[in-house]
């Protein structure tokens, strides 16, 4: 049977879909310069606030894997569009926000739109790109995720100093709004219609999967979204509780399997789809060591060095462009390179992480932000080469049944990677700091990043082996075959 011929508007429809989703990443951190400015206009306590910020992370977590499931049942276009109206609605309402619980409850809304949205982009890959095109896209896709990760502080302090105290900060959330109307009537011309078929919710849709894996996912991220207010301490119990309902989670997933039913997350996915579950390890422990050291430059830069939110966020911005451009060819090389891109990749981002560990012992304080400039730039070389071909890998053996679940739990672990990685690196900078300075502190924290992005490569190096065997085996059974036939003829 011939192969369908591709969609000549997919490339416009990726843009648009990758327009919304850099919104969706980009308010996981735009958000951390408005945070001091919130808190004069509404009157309200540092503890309050933080969760503008932890309560967007928490809500984006734990529906990924849930808005990746309905996408593949409902059709990658509706969920799209019904999250991306949600998305643009609670942006408006938290831009409005006269009270920190309406902020608040907003930015939780938000953040549940946003994890809806995001496993639309890499299932809407899946399904309209093939081959070489399929990397290439996700090369793209990589580019934003790379992008709005370290830019979100460079653009947050640019529009509050275009719009000044005491309403800049809304314009944080305003500026989502003008984006998402215009996203959203593209989508509805370009994104293509799923077929129709008839739809039950109540046997379509694993609850009893979505309440256990959600409180799985609750019980990791909520002590580590709250770590910097005393969450780990005062919270540690919830990781048990994690532990105990995603065992659970397992053991009913395959329940729901043997029983012919759809599950919310096919285990199988772990145990029979060639490179999945070591991909995905790849993406969460890439993102422990590269996602948290945003957080520590801006402690680094605007504590240490009396840096602007601004000035902080320009420092970081070479690792951002140069992942840009990275990922975008290393999008068009995974076919040809594979997993040695991954793998240089992450020996590249571990170096960068050493030598700015090294290059602030070096030099004056004055001079640091100038003396990172080239190991971030390096940086993020690798960085490009890392989040693309392994999103590519990873999924390249999935049904495109599944695209969407497959993506939201690579994208979960990511989620719960960044957690734990900012956590970490920030509750090691700040105890060295108090001792040694903020320069020593860096350097730990940076030392620590690199360790994690070292475990990384290491899970990476051993893919790379396990593929080369699987072709091995491939090529010798071809043999096989093939002697086989001889013979028979």
């Amino acid at each position: 049977m011939a192969e369908a011929e591709p969609d000549p508007r997919r490339w416009r429809a990726l843009a648009v879909t990758l327009a919304a989703g850099f919104m969706t990443l980009l308010d996981v951190s735009i958000v951390n310069t408005a945070l001091p400015s919130i808190q004069r206009d509404l009157n309200t306590g540092a503890g309050t606030i933080q969760w503008v910020v932890s309560g967007y992370a928490l809500t984006f977590g734990l529906v990924l894997v849930t808005g990746g499931r309905l996408g593949d049942a409902l059709g990658r276009r509706r969920m799209f569009l019904i999250a991306l109206a949600a998305f643009v609605a609670t942006s408006a309402l938290a831009g409005a926000a006269s009270d920190p619980a309406t902020l608040v409850a907003a930015r939780l809304a938000q953040g549940c739109a946003a994890g809806m949205l995001t496993p639309q982009n890499s299932g809407l890959i899946q399904d309209l790109f093939r081959g070489a095109e399929r990397g290439r896209a996700f090369g793209m896709f990589g580019a934003v995720v790379g992008i709005s990760t370290a830019v979100g502080p460079v653009l947050g302090g640019v529009i509050l100093a275009l719009f000044g105290d005491p309403d800049g900060w809304r314009w944080v959330f305003y500026v989502n709004v003008p984006i998402g109307v215009v996203a959203f009537g593209l989508a509805m011309k370009l994104l293509p219609q799923a077929d129709r078929r008839k739809f039950r919710l109540r046997t379509e849709i694993d609850f009893v999967g979505i309440v256990l894996l959600a409180v799985a996912v609750l019980g990791v991220l909520l002590p580590l979204v709250q770590s910097g207010r005393g969450g780990l301490g005062r919270l540690w119990w919830l990781f048990g509780v994690a532990i105990v309902f995603g065992v659970a989670f397992v053991w009913w997933e395959r329940r729901v399997t043997r029983r012919n039913r759809p599950p919310l997350l096919d285990i199988r996915l772990f145990t029979g789809t060639p490179g999945y579950a070591s991909g995905a390890a790849v993406g969460a422990l890439y993102f422990c060591g590269f996602a948290g050291i945003w957080l520590v430059f801006a402690l680094f830069f605007q504590q240490g060095l009396g840096y602007t939110p601004l000035q902080s966020g320009l420092a970081v911005t070479p690792f951002a462009l140069s992942s840009a451009v990275t990922a975008a060819v290393a999008g068009r090389l995974v076919t040809r390179f594979g997993r040695r891109l991954t793998v240089t990749g992450l020996a590249i981002v571990a170096f960068s992480l050493l030598s700015v560990a090294l290059v602030v012992q070096w030099v004056p304080p004055s001079a640091a932000g100038f003396a990172v400039a080239g190991p971030l730039l390096i940086g993020g070389i690798g960085g490009g080469m890392v989040i693309s071909p392994n999103t590519t890998l990873t999924l390249e053996c999935v049904p495109n049944r599944l695209a969407g679940v497959a993506g939201g739990a690579l994208q979960t672990g990511q989620r719960i990677g960044t957690a734990i990685g900012t956590a970490v690196l920030a509750s090691v900078f700040e105890s060295v700091v108090p001792a040694a300075g903020h320069q020593t502190a860096l350097t730990a924290a940076m030392c620590c990043a690199a360790g994690l992005t070292l475990v990384a490569l290491a899970f990476a190096t051993l893919e790379l082996r396990a593929r080369r065997r699987r072709a091995i085996l491939t090529e010798d059974r071809q043999a096989a075959q093939s002697a086989a036939n001889i013979h028979r003829t």
